[in-house]
This record gives structure tokens, C-alpha cells and sequence, in this order.
């Protein structure tokens, strides 16, 4: 039995699509007392991966655990060797902890401590694990789904700063081979897309999906600054900035281990928008 935290998300949602489609007992798990939509055979369970206590009775019997934090999970919570400890207590042999790019590339970045804190515990747990650190998400161009439906227009900053946006289907899918094959445990993996892509070419990818013209605006810092701010909380927004901003080069650098793992090319940009495209209509 597998156990999927964070099921509800970008990589939960269809990291569960592929464990049921694998024929795999799988569990979803939410904070939400109930889960819609889920595949045939997934069972949903209401459990916080922040409580410790909360997840025993979900562990039981399960012999893997994806482990996501969402939300205020990212900044504080109960020590992460809590979770580790019931995982272990209840017989779970392996792990895969979602993690970011930035634990390798800005080792000191204050919003991503609590990431950390997760990979020393997971490193320490004894249990077999495999961490992945992706860099941004493709998805996160669905902040700009309303200005296109509405305006046929993005607004963003950095307009030309290109970086190699990766697919959460992609994570998904190597957090599937993670979850299910030997071969991966104690390994970390960076994910990425096959190509740096920017702003204002990402914003020409969903014009072209959708046969119209969408404009770009590009907008200040602190244009962004305040619009991020709105869903953000402020100790990650100067970080994420600066990233989205000035990266460094290794974030702009692509990686070969969706490719490595998956035995296929990662998947573009252009993918994304074309599967998500109903989004901007």
C-alpha cells in the first residue's frame, strides 16, 4: 500500500492517477474531511502530515509514503522526525519527500528551512528514501489564467529571464518509479524541463494554443512584490524573486533525471499548456 500525501495538488492529484493506473493500493490523503474525484480504488483519508498522531491509524499496513507539505507546513509544524518516527513504527519501508531546487542551489534560503529540516530526517530515518528537488513548476503559470481568460493578457515579471520550468506530471511520474521501484533509495534527484523557457516565451506557448494573440506586461519587482503578496507569505516572496529575477546558474541549468528516470525526454512547456488549456479560455 502506498500513502499520498498533499493529494489534492499539482503533483498529488496526478501522482495518485498513476499509482491506481499501476494497479497499486494506493491512499490519498487530505487534510479535507472529503475527497472528490478520486480514481477507482483510491481510498481517501482525512489526516494532516503536520500531525504526527493524525497520520498513525493511515500508515498502518502501508509500505511507502510520498510525503508534500503544502501551505503553512512549509514554515512551522511539529518536528519532521515525528512523522518519520510513525512511518518507521508502523512498518512503512520507504519514503519520497517532495523538496525544492533551492536546498541545493541557495542552501541558506530562509523560506526553504523547513524543506531541510524534512531531508535531514528522512536521511536520518533509516528508512530507504528518495528526495526530489524540483525547480519551478509549469503550473505556476496558472496565476496568470484569469488575466488571459479575461484580458488576453499575462502579466509577470522578468519577462526575459528564461528558466527550465518542469511539469508536475513529470514529478509525479518520477515519484511514482521512486514509490514503486528498487534501484532509487538514497538518491536525490533535480528536476527540471528540457529547456529554459521565459515569461514572455511561456505567454507566446499559450497564445499559440489557443489561436489568439495574448499580450505581455511585464511588471516591476514590486509590482510583483504586491501582487505576490496577496497568496504568498512575505518571507518567501523577496526569495522567490530573486530566483525568478537573478538565478543563479545552476537553476538555470537543465537536468537529464526526469529523462534518467522516466526513460523519456522531459516533458516541454508547451505540453503543459495544451493538456491545462481549458484553464485559459
Amino acid at each position: 500500500m502506498i500513502v499520498v500525501t498533499g493529494a489534492t495538488g499539482n503533483v498529488g492529484r496526478v501522482l495518485v492517477g498513476l499509482l491506481a493506473e499501476a494497479g497499486e493500493e494506493t491512499v490519498a490523503v487530505s487534510r479535507r474531511p472529503q475527497l472528490a474525484g478520486l480514481p477507482a480504488g483510491v481510498r481517501g483519508a482525512q489526516a494532516d502530515v503536520g500531525n504526527a498522531a493524525s497520520m498513525r491509524p493511515v500508515l498502518e499496513g502501508a509500505d511507502a509514503l510520498f510525503v508534500l507539505l503544502g501551505g503553512e507546513l512549509n514554515s512551522r509544524g511539529e518536528s519532521p522526525s515525528a512523522l518519520l518516527d510513525v512511518a518507521r513504527d508502523t512498518g512503512v519501508k520507504r519514503v519520497v519527500l517532495l523538496s525544492s531546487q533551492l536546498n541545493s542551489t541557495r542552501p541558506e534560503s530562509r523560506s526553504h528551512a523547513r524543506l531541510r529540516e524534512f531531508e535531514a530526517a528522512v536521511r536520518g530515518s533509516g528508512l530507504d528514501f528518495t528526495i526530489l528537488r524540483p525547480g519551478g513548476f509549469a503550473s505556476n503559470a496558472f496565476a496568470w489564467a484569469e488575466s488571459v481568460r479575461t484580458k488576453r493578457t499575462v502579466f509577470a515579471p522578468f519577462a526575459d529571464v528564461a528558466l527550465p520550468v518542469v511539469d508536475p506530471a513529470d514529478i509525479a511520474g518520477v515519484a511514482v518509479a521512486a514509490l514503486r521501484e528498487d534501484g532509487h533509495a538514497g538518491r536525490t534527484y533535480e528536476l527540471t524541463g528540457p529547456e529554459a523557457i521565459s515569461p514572455r516565451q511561456q505567454a507566446g506557448v499559450i497564445s499559440e494554443a489557443l489561436g489568439e494573440a495574448v499580450a505581455f506586461v511585464e511588471l516591476s519587482r514590486e509590482e510583483a512584490r504586491a501582487e505576490m503578496a496577496r497568496f504568498m507569505p512575505p518571507e518567501v516572496i523577496d526569495g522567490t524573486l530573486d530566483v525568478l529575477g537573478v538565478p543563479l546558474s545552476a537553476e538555470q541549468q537543465v537536468s537529464l533525471d526526469v529523462q534518467t528516470v522516466l526513460r523519456r525526454p522531459a516533458s516541454p512547456f508547451a505540453a503543459w499548456a495544451e493538456r491545462n488549456l481549458p484553464a485559459f479560455r
